[in-house]
């Protein structure tokens, strides 16, 4: 706490165990904060300690009820603006709604920049994330963004993890994910496949193609 101590960090219910490992890291307790629902449903937030002048970081992901832990992140970034914190910073690992990025019918909604109005209005001042679904997202904001990579990670990784792995495939599971597989091969000096999918609606595969060799090789994918 001396090193940082004027930093405190809060969990969302979406991840605890990942917050207690960060704060781990970071020699931080977490921060205390009450996260209930009311008998309809409605989320309360109740911010267990003072944060005024202080650096807060608020981690939640948007995995399982993502409708609730968006409605949860945002409530604790306003409980916390109004408590007089110096800065929110909401990390947000894997971000809701990035998926729904543009409009690809007419009258379809941009629901990943209705999340980022949402975000600032509540009272963000930062936002942390990874590997977004389209880099150009973070041009939805008018708050400074920063897009994490997972890859370092996943080299690491897949070098201590998987034996042999000199001779392993990288495997995308569909065509947009053929970027980032075709930069890991290559930073691997592995070969690459990929699965491509026939869909004839969202949601409903009705055919996979496996394009690439994957035969008696360990698959990545």
């Amino acid at each position: 706490l001396r090193s940082m101590p004027n930093v405190k960090v809060f969990s969302g219910s979406s991840h605890r165990d990942l917050t207690e490992r960060i704060c781990e890291r970071l020699q931080l307790d977490v921060a205390k904060a009450s996260l209930k629902k009311f008998s309809n449903k409605e989320t309360n937030v109740e911010i267990g300690e003072s944060v005024r002048g202080e650096d807060v970081y608020i981690i939640q992901s948007a995995c399982g009820e993502i409708n609730d832990h968006l409605m949860e992140l945002l409530i604790m970034i306003n409980a916390c603006k109004i408590a007089s914190s110096c800065r929110v910073a909401a990390v947000i690992p894997c971000f809701p709604y990035a998926r729904q990025d543009k409009k690809d019918k007419s009258r379809a909604p941009i629901s990943a920049k209705l999340v980022a109005n949402m975000l600032s209005v509540a009272g963000a001042d930062h936002i942390i994330t990874m590997d977004l679904h389209a880099s150009q997202i973070q041009g939805f904001f008018d708050i400074p963004v920063d897009n994490l990579y997972a890859e370092p990670a996943i080299l690491k990784y897949i070098k201590e993890s998987i034996p042999n792995w000199q001779q392993a495939v990288i495997v995308s599971p569909d065509a947009g994910g053929a970027k980032r597989v075709t930069s890991i091969a290559d930073r691997l000096n592995v070969d690459f496949a990929l699965i491509h999918k026939e869909r004839k609606r969202a949601n409903e595969v009705e055919k996979m193609t496996l394009v690439g060799n994957v035969q008696n090789r360990a698959s990545v994918c």
